[in-house]
């Protein structure tokens, strides 16, 4: 009897350690946003509206502070065997990061520290096992990852919802697969992504700014790849996971070189901004990326479980799809411009 009794405190006490570190970073990072929000640094780093914006008013773009923030204090109580270059890289990328929302940073400058920081990362868990060739393909792919997630930071809650749903997937799997501590690390960052969803879902009192949008892209890059290393999934999964902001971000920047236009400047071509501008608005863009969110994610939890035919059948899905989708949107597009004109 005393045994079943200690086995079932042991159980209560797992449940509660499982939703401890989840709800710490949720509530840190509500309070801290909140605040953020309320007191005299709202004014500390605004976006202020240009001709390639989709905002009217200044939105104080604080809310990545927090957000990180409260995600940091909750992996602190987990304190996973995360490798050290992962937090030597997010501390370069959150510095570099606050000061291009403070004052500015040139794009090279800032395209430098995104490749040196997924590069160090890169080196320290792939070189030794897989060869140099390796830790360069995933360094390019990490830093994509960092600045392909500032590009969607677009529309209100859309990049908020991304971390929401693509942690989420991540931490379904990593617990499947047995990593507790990790699935616990992927659930926190998402908790903490859902506290700042709260002041971000349309209409927008807050952004989360280059310090909240880079670290968040290459953290789902990081973690796509220690995921894999520790065999909590295969490599598509992560591609899959986060194909919504990979696909339009990637095509429409390639759509931009083929036209020799400056990919790294600010612009209104992405697809989820076109969305907006038919007339959808934020709320309903937002909704209709979230339902793609949870259906890729979805169908990539229960594509890990299958066959490799029936995998590769699943990303063959998946590229048509966003093939038929994509070329909607440029169909409905062509056709608002020519009404416009």
């Amino acid at each position: 009897m005393r045994g079943l009794v200690g086995a079932h405190s042991h159980n209560i006490a797992a449940v509660q350690a499982i939703f401890l570190a989840p709800l710490t970073a949720f509530a840190a990072a509500l309070f801290l946003i909140w605040w953020l929000v309320n007191s005299r640094f709202s004014s500390f780093a605004l976006d202020r509206p240009n001709q390639r914006s989709l905002h009217e008013t200044p939105v104080p773009r604080t809310g990545g502070i927090g957000l990180h923030a409260g995600m940091l204090l909750a992996v602190g109580m987990i304190a996973p065997d995360l490798p050290l270059a992962l937090a030597i890289a997010l501390g370069l990328l959150y510095a570099i990061s606050l000061l291009d929302d403070i004052r500015g940073v040139a794009a090279p400058w800032r395209f430098a520290i995104h490749l040196i920081a997924a590069g160090g990362f890169s080196v320290s868990v792939l070189l030794s096992g897989y060869g140099i060739l390796a830790a360069l393909t995933v360094t390019v792919a990490i830093a994509w990852m960092a600045n392909l997630f500032n590009f969607m930071d677009g529309s209100d809650g859309l990049a908020g919802g991304m971390a929401v749903f693509g942690f989420s997937f991540y931490g379904i799997a990593a617990w499947f697969s047995g990593s507790t501590e990790f699935a616990l690390v992927n659930f926190s960052i998402a908790a903490a992504a859902a506290a700042f969803l709260v002041f971000n879902f349309p209409p927008a009192r807050v952004f989360m700014g280059d310090v909240g949008s880079v670290p968040l892209g290459f953290l789902a890059g990081a973690l796509g790849v220690i995921g894999w290393l520790h065999h909590n999934w295969t490599w598509w999964f992560p591609l899959l996971v986060f194909s919504p902001f990979i696909v339009d971000s990637s095509l429409t920047l390639a759509r931009r070189a083929l036209r020799r236009q400056r990919v790294w400047q600010a612009h209104r071509e992405h697809y989820y901004q076109r969305m907006v501008q038919l007339g959808l608005g934020h709320r309903r863009t937002a909704l209709l990326w979230y339902g793609l969110m949870i259906a890729v994610g979805t169908s990539a939890i229960w594509g890990m479980q299958q066959s490799p035919g029936w995998q590769a059948a699943l990303l063959a899905v998946w590229a048509i799809g966003y093939a038929v989708m994509l070329l909607f949107v440029d169909h409905q597009w062509a056709a608002y411009r020519q009404n416009a004109s």
